[in-house]
């Protein structure tokens, strides 16, 4: 398959489906293939159900880095072990997904960036990183071609050689051809209506080709996860922001890993191109669910007030568009098949800004040429921190969603994590940051590292 993914043509995966199976995992992205993943590894049956395509949505369409560095603290400990499974997978299922050990490289703009690197280079050294502070001399060195003109500016820099980088379209896709063979289930163009609920707890999922009984249930929906579970009366303050990328034509190699900063943020690429985004730029559609959830999002919105733009309505059938249904039968057609691939306009004048820059920063080459353009919706929470955890109104379903940008890398050690905590074994982390209900017990929102 070929980015970008669409709900046209024959689905890769439309099995028979079975009338019961030990867990459901709702969601075709990385989150949903490496759980599942991991729940095969452990004997147990396992349907993954993908409303549209499997990686469609924003597990296709991140930047492919495989990044420890910058993690919040909590975060770190499941990133590394996330880094330790990227190492052996391709091997383990005998096709190259594109990772290599390459690095990732921030850029400080000005000196007072220095103090933000600083800080998380202690994080570092506590789990024993090889993260590295440089000079501005040293940060320009690392990239051969680079000016010294750097847009922006460059005061310095935080390198991490460790740090890896991976084919999102292509790798996730393979997982999951891999799951299958491995006597996974996999269904593309199937939706799951509703959750199933008998005595109080969860029994099974309704989908658009009929029930499945379970005993467990993972949502791993990305942008659509509030919508399922407000259909069933559960909150969470999850909103989804839109970030554009490309790729550019071949290029002369300059840097192997991923680089980024507050103006442009870049990677290699497998087929010899870059793929290439706006640093700290994003967008948001102000719609119902956006209103509601403000409050709870005016910490983030303080610290960053001016890396968004907002506009005024989602498209027809996106998660938060002023008519898109907040409640619905089991028995009718859901949000779910309205949409079945959440596909948002790249900024165009934001990538060309991007297009400037480099050019800019490495003159020898010249302004990229594009490829091809995207944009993809990021499921995020209030302080940039996923929701991991089982959800106490309806026991039987663990939630693992807001990823909030970072879920590509370390998608294999949360899918381990998921996997413990669906079978009743020891999930290895401290999770208590990512507890269901940190957003309604009192407790402070800590906004996790934004570097």
């Amino acid at each position: 398959m070929q980015f970008p993914f669409t709900a046209e043509g024959a689905p890769e995966h439309a099995p028979t489906l079975p009338e019961a199976t030990d867990v459901v995992v709702i969601g075709g992205g990385v989150m949903g293939i490496m759980t599942a993943w991991f729940l095969r590894a452990k004997g147990l049956r396992a349907v993954v159900c993908e409303k549209g395509r499997v990686a469609a949505e924003q597990s296709s369409r991140n930047w492919g880095w495989v990044r420890q560095q910058g993690r919040d603290p909590a975060e770190l400990p499941i990133m590394i072990e996330a880094n330790r499974i990227w190492q052996h997978l391709s091997a383990e299922i005998g096709e190259d997904l594109g990772f290599r050990r390459t690095g990732v490289l921030y850029l400080a703009n000005k000196p007072g960036d220095i103090a933000g690197f600083e800080a998380w280079q202690g994080i570092a050294k506590t789990h024993g990183l090889d993260t590295k502070l440089l000079s501005r001399a040293e940060t320009l060195a690392m990239m051969p071609g680079a000016s010294d003109d750097w847009p922006g500016g460059c005061a310095g820099g935080l390198w991490t050689a460790s740090d890896g980088r991976a084919e999102p379209w292509i790798a996730v896709p393979a997982l999951a051809r891999a799951l299958v063979e491995r006597g996974g289930v996999v269904a593309e163009h199937c939706a799951v209506r509703a959750l199933d609920i008998a005595a109080g707890k969860v029994a099974g999922v309704v989908t658009e080709r009929g029930r499945i009984a379970c005993d467990a249930v993972v949502l791993a929906g990305g942008a659509w996860s509030s919508l399922l579970l407000r259909n069933h009366g559960v909150e969470i303050p999850q909103l989804s922001v839109i970030s554009s990328a490309a790729a550019t034509q071949p290029l002369p190699e300059h840097f192997l890993g991923g680089a980024a900063d507050g103006t442009f943020a870049f990677r290699r690429r497998l087929d010899g191109g870059y793929t290439i985004a706006p640093g700290d730029f994003h967008e948001s559609y102000i719609g119902p669910d956006a209103f509601r959830r403000l409050p709870k999002f005016i910490p983030q919105l303080k610290k960053d007030p001016f890396g968004s733009r907002y506009l005024p309505a989602a498209p027809k059938g996106f998660p938060d568009a002023w008519g898109t249904p907040r409640k619905w039968a089991a028995d009718a057609e859901s949000p779910f098949e309205a949409m079945r691939v959440l596909n948002p306009r790249p900024n165009m004048t934001a990538l060309a800004k991007v297009q400037n820059a480099f050019a800019r920063a490495f003159p020898a080459m010249g302004r990229p040429v594009l490829a091809r353009a995207w944009a993809g919706m990021i499921d995020t929470m209030p302080d940039v921190v996923p929701v991991v955890d089982h959800v106490p109104a309806l026991p039987g379903l663990v939630v693992a969603t807001g990823l909030s940008g970072h879920g590509f890398g370390i998608g294999p050690g949360l899918g381990r994590v998921v996997a413990d905590m669906v079978s009743g074994g020891a999930p290895g982390h401290d999770m208590r940051r990512f507890r269901f209900t940190r957003f309604s017990d009192g407790s402070k929102i800590e906004i996790g590292p934004t570097l």
